[in-house]
Parts: structure tokens; sequence; C-alpha cells
């Protein structure tokens, strides 16, 4: 399937000029907020009242998503989220106890379930027709890409507007930060792999594709594969569901042109990626994109935007290489991520 067109909010100005931002923005700190655009651009005031900020963020990047691919409506919205409408979730239950469960207001109940965002998408869209909403932590944005190609394969649909989307609220930060998920709150998002501790930072992000079965002259790359798997014991059983991934698209290890790790920083689960790099892909060049976003649930999503605009422009920016080596031309773009060595993910990504 092609992405033919898409949109990302995230930490890094990625939004208006969909392209690789040219000034990086370097944080000092262990939480990463989206640099939000102007949503009077896609929202009315009313609109801009009543809707919770991840609903903004999922509207915003979908709609320009759709412009993007010069489409209205989509026949078909699947979206992956971790985490869904948290903070709308919190508002209703810290409503619920402050009024002692009386004269509730609605919105933050209707707002609250993980399909919200593709409910409200539809809405704005006039897509009556499938919808779909994943919330499978780690394999939340991979659970939409898969039901995304399905439908495109069986020829149900022609486009497919997909996404993952996730925010980091305080209190969801904070109840994390308890049990050691993040860093120290000074950490500089460009150095993070020279803190040796455990921990990453928080992210968020919210990023669509316009998937079509065809490609067009807008078209940024081909989305080939995608595999998920999990609750593998040891290195050598994940190599081997690498290597049988591979082998199943028709192409060797050494025709990947660069391979996209989930690299967050945190010393207990890097080693992983550190292993692979030095054994199965040892002579592919590698990438890395973590420090940019943030880790959550639905990151995948900003990588595959990444490389996305990797295969289009046949540039990959410094900041993302972990090697000093130059790439003449991509074809193949591996995406690898885990999330705490439990749940592993693949997308395989090439140029059209």
């Amino acid at each position: 399937m092609y992405i033919n067109g898409t949109a990302s909010i995230s930490p890094q100005p990625t939004f208006e000029k969909k392209k690789f931002p040219e000034n990086v923005v370097e944080y000092s700190t262990n939480r990463l907020q989206c640099m939000e655009p102007d949503y009077e651009k896609f929202l009315s005031p009313t609109e801009l009242r009543r809707m919770s900020r991840v609903l903004k963020l999922g509207w915003s990047a979908a709609r320009s998503c759709l412009q993007d691919a010069s489409v209205n409506t989509p026949d078909a919205i699947v979206t992956g989220t971790g985490r869904g409408c948290y903070q709308e979730t919190e508002k209703f239950l810290f409503s619920m106890y402050d009024n002692n469960e009386m004269l509730l207001s609605p919105s933050p109940f209707i707002q609250s379930s993980h399909g919200s965002i593709a409910a409200q998408i539809a809405m704005m869209t006039d897509c009556r027709n499938y919808n779909m909403t994943y919330a499978h932590r780690g394999f939340s944005f991979e659970s939409a890409l898969i039901d995304a190609m399905m439908l495109l394969e069986e020829g149900t649909f022609r486009s497919v507007l997909t996404g993952g989307v996730d925010e980091i609220g305080a209190n969801q930060f904070s109840t994390f930060e308890r049990i050691g998920h993040w860093k120290k709150p000074d950490t500089k998002n460009l150095k993070l792999l020279e803190y040796d501790s455990k921990g990453t930072i928080a992210g968020e992000g919210s990023t669509f594709f316009l998937l079509q079965d065809h490609p067009d002259p807008n078209t940024y790359a081909r989305i080939k594969a995608v595999h998920v798997f999990s609750n593998l014991s040891g290195n050598l059983n994940v190599e081997n569901e690498i290597k049988n991934f591979v082998e199943r698209q028709n192409i060797k290890m050494s025709d990947i042109d660069l391979v996209l790790f989930g690299l967050n920083g945190d010393n207990r689960f890097d080693p992983v990626y550190y292993h692979f790099m030095a054994s199965i892909f040892k002579s592919n060049r590698h990438a890395w994109y973590k420090h940019l976003c943030g880790e959550y649930h639905t990151s995948t999503a900003f990588a595959l935007w990444l490389a996305a605009i990797i295969l289009k422009k046949q540039s990959v920016p410094s900041v993302l290489k972990l090697d000093d080596s130059a790439i003449d031309k991509a074809k193949h773009i591996l995406i690898y991520n885990h999330n705490r060595n439990v749940n592993h993910s693949l997308i395989l990504v090439t140029s059209v």
C-alpha cells in the first residue's frame, strides 16, 4: 500500500512544512510535548471550546493529511492509541468524586473512550464506513497498519486514513515517574544516549497517513510489510524472527539501506538494539528517532513519517544518524522498535 498523504504533530516543528525540520529543537526536560498548530485553521470557536486537547491533535493532523492527499472523505478510518483520551477519563472520574456522582458534565464522558478520536474524525469528514481503533499498548499503531493493509488488499476500500495518537498528561506522567520510567528532569533530548541510566523521556504525537492501493504523483513511499511479535526469550529468537521476516519479503539483509531503531536511552532495554547493530545489522546503516519525539506507545507512527520523508527526499538528516556513513540512494528502510523488550515490531518501507 502507498502513502499518498501524511501529516505529523510532534515536539518538533514537523507540521507546517510537511518535511523534516531545518532546525531541530533541543529540550532539557524528561517530558516532550507537541508543538501544537493554530487550531483555528481547522476548528470553529464552538468546536475549539468543546473538544479536548487530544481530539484537537488528532483532527488537525488527520485533516492536514487529507489535504496533503487532496482527499475530502476517506473510505475508512483506522487509528491506534496506547492511552486514548486519558485526560478526559480523569476529568470525568474527578468530576464524579467532587460532585458526589451528581450534576456531571457529559462532555468528558463522551470524549473519554479510546475510539473518540476516530469517531470525531469520521463526523468531521462525513465518513460513514469502517471505523476502528486499536489500543494494543506498544502494538497499537502497528495493529492499525495491519488492519488498513488487509482492507486495501481485500479491495473493500481504496483509501484508508490511518494514524497513531497519544498524549502525555501531568497525572499520567507522574504515575510512571514514580515507578522509574523517566530520566531526571534536566535530561537533554539530543544527548539522550549519553546518559547511562535507567528510564527515558516521555513523549507524545499525532501522525496520520492516507493509504491507498495505488501510487500517485504525491506518493511518499510504499509500506511493504508489517510484523509484530512478543514475549520471545533471548536475542537469538528475536534475531531469527527478524531474519525470517526479511526473507519473506524476498530481499536480503544487505538490501536494507537504513535501519531506524527505537532506541530511547534506557540502559535496561537499549542493549537489545546494540546487540543487533553488531550482529545481523552490522553491514547496514543505523539511525534513531525517539530523541526527537520521546517515548510513547504509538511513536512508530512518527518513525514511519520520518521514513516516508527520507524516501521521498532521498536524504537522511544528520540528527538521525548513528554513524557517519553516507547514503547515496535509499530504497528500503526497516523500522525496528520494541516496548521494554516485550512487544517487538517491524515495518518495511520502500521507495516507489
